[in-house]
């Protein structure tokens, strides 16, 4: 069941979160669209399974509990309305790039922490994934992403994860047929370092009266923390998972991810190798490429032996996802440089030459700092920013 509370770790060695902050409790109501038809069901006495699925569904169609539901009693009704809620962050604003049709919303939590959400267009006219939060802050501290310089603040809650969706799906319009496809926790925040939230959020998402997500539709993005992602394998093995690589080479990943120096590389490795025999899913290797630091032939070729030995000891062909490198000091000099498009090139064609097709990431709105690794929970300044105007949702019968 659903709960307000704080999150246990993934991890075996020690807190890569950073020290845990308490976590603000709103009261002891259920927040109704954080649980699932069974969760509901054992929460509170007396809901049947089949009435729980009518007002899951009635929840997450009109984003409010009404006061009737086709074929639910009143009693029922009135039991869930005296156990339940439906919290919601505050929407201090919504950015459109004047380059890409990606928004990105400011949103802020009970507590008063600002975390960050990305409506990402698909390639189909109409669809969006949504790219959230699963921490406020972050305390793995990689070199190359805005969001660690904030430090790790909290978990936040399953409710806090979900409502990010529905903020999203409240632009949209679905009279022309708009809908959210698909969530990749790749927002602000390490997802298996708050993996309970994690995994609940992942049900509810993927309940068929409630967010209605495939599965498929569903990555989960880490830096590498072994203990979760092979529980992420057991628990949600629908899921996709990508890892973020930085680099083959032990000493420049450990300086551009600290966390290498709790969970090298090659441990983190085996389980993804058990994740990928257990679901049947390759993994997706992320790989930021920084100009002079991890884009030079050499570079390539150690990433191709990596992952040949990865498809050798049984796991699928990795999907390997070129990444260039967003600014992360909009008002300053950077920290890093992105890889020149020779660079680039050169460094693809190793791979290719090796039998490792890779595709190059279109990472949208950067203007609005909502591109990967720039999201730092601040409502930015600059063209580009408009109010948060929320569609009316067409009528849906109950």
């Amino acid at each position: 069941m659903t709960k307000t509370r704080a999150s246990g770790n993934s991890g075996a060695r020690g807190s890569p979160a950073g020290p845990v902050r308490p976590e603000p409790t709103l009261n002891a109501m259920i927040p109704l669209q954080a649980v699932t038809p069974a969760a509901l069901t054992e929460a509170i006495p007396g809901v049947p399974i089949e009435e729980a699925r009518r007002i899951v569904g009635a929840i997450h169609r009109q984003d409010r509990l009404p006061a009737v539901v086709r074929n639910v009693r009143r009693i029922t009704l009135d039991r869930v309305r005296a156990a339940g809620a439906l919290p919601t962050l505050a929407v201090r604003g919504a950015q459109c790039s004047r380059i890409d049709p990606f928004v990105k919303y400011s949103l802020s939590t009970p507590g008063g922490e600002v975390v960050e959400t990305v409506r990402i267009p698909l390639e189909r006219h109409g669809r969006y994934s949504v790219c959230v939060s699963s921490q406020a802050g972050c305390g793995l501290g990689c070199a190359f992403c805005a969001t660690a310089r904030l430090g790790f603040q909290r978990n936040l809650e399953t409710w806090e994860i979900i409502e990010q969706v529905h903020v999203v799906r409240r632009g949209l319009n679905r009279v022309q047929g708009q809908r959210v496809h698909g969530i990749v926790f790749q927002g602000m925040g390490e997802p298996l370092a708050n993996l309970d939230n994690v995994i609940e959020s992942i049900h509810v998402a993927n309940e068929p009266s409630g967010l209605a997500i495939d599965g498929r539709a569903i990555t989960v993005c880490t830096a590498g923390l072994p203990t979760g992602i092979r529980r992420l394998a057991r628990e949600a093995p629908a899921v996709r998972l990508a890892l973020s690589i930085a680099s083959p080479i032990p000493s420049v990943r450990r300086r551009l991810m600290p966390i290498d120096l709790a969970f090298p590389l090659e441990e983190v490795l085996d389980a993804a190798l058990e994740h990928s025999m257990v679901t049947g899913l390759a993994p997706m290797w992320s790989f930021t490429l920084l100009d002079g630091v991890n884009d030079s032939v050499h570079d390539a070729r150690s990433l191709a032996q990596l992952a040949r030995d990865f498809r050798r000891r049984g796991g699928l062909r990795p999907r390997i996802s070129i990444v260039p490198f967003n600014p992360i000091d909009p008002a300053g000099p950077q920290s890093f440089v992105r890889s020149s498009h020779d660079r680039e090139a050169a460094f693809r064609r190793v791979l290719s030459e090796a039998g490792l097709p890779s595709h190059k990431r279109y990472s949208g709105g950067a203007d609005i700092l909502g591109a990967c690794g720039q999201l730092a929970g601040s409502h930015a300044q600059h063209t580009g920013q408009m109010p948060f105007v929320a569609l009316t949702p067409p009528p849906v019968d109950d």
